[in-house]
Order: structure tokens, then sequence, then C-alpha cells
């Protein structure tokens, strides 16, 4: 196998892309000292990215995203464990595209 230079020119950009936007972060937040406005808004970020996944696939519609959902949703009730929830959801999805 041999590797093209053009795809290792790749991968090498989108890793310093990836640690410019991760260290940049942490070297901001170095500098600057937040409110607590600020933490309690960056607090809620992961929740807001994980709905913005979900939501155009539910709206695409079909039985898989929305079974998936429904055991994601059900799951994290009973349990509150956010990886059983993510693990029902996929399972269930999963299972609903091999009997189609």
């Amino acid at each position: 196998m041999r590797l093209d230079p053009w795809t290792l020119a790749a991968i090498i950009g989108m890793a310093l892309a990836t640690y410019a936007c991760r260290g940049g972060g942490y070297w901001l937040f170095r500098q600057i000292k937040p409110t607590p406005l600020l933490r309690a808004v960056m607090a809620h970020i992961p929740g807001t990215l994980f709905v913005s996944f979900v939501v155009p696939a539910l709206v695409a519609g079909g039985t898989q995203p929305v079974v998936g959902a429904a055991a994601t949703l059900v799951t994290m009730v009973a349990t509150r464990s956010l990886s059983l929830a993510i693990l029902a959801g996929t399972a269930a999805a999963w299972g609903v595209w091999g009997l189609g």
C-alpha cells in the first residue's frame, strides 16, 4: 500500500486544524475570565449540539430515526445514563434497519 502525498497533506492539515481549534479554545479561556452567564451558556452547548444532529434526521422522517429517538428518550428517563441511552437508541435504530 502506498500513501499518496496529497492524502498525507490533507491528513496533516486536518490534524493541525483540529489542534488549532481545540488549543485555541483553551488558550482563549486562559486569557479571559468568563462571566457566570458565559459559563452557564457554555454548559448548555453540548446538549444543543446533540439536538442539532438529531432533529434533521427526525424531520426527514422514517421509522428508523423515530424508533431510535424514542428508545433513547425512554432509556435516558429510566436510567439517567447517557451512555446506555445512546446505546439503546442506536441498537433500536439498527434493529429497525435490519428488519427493513
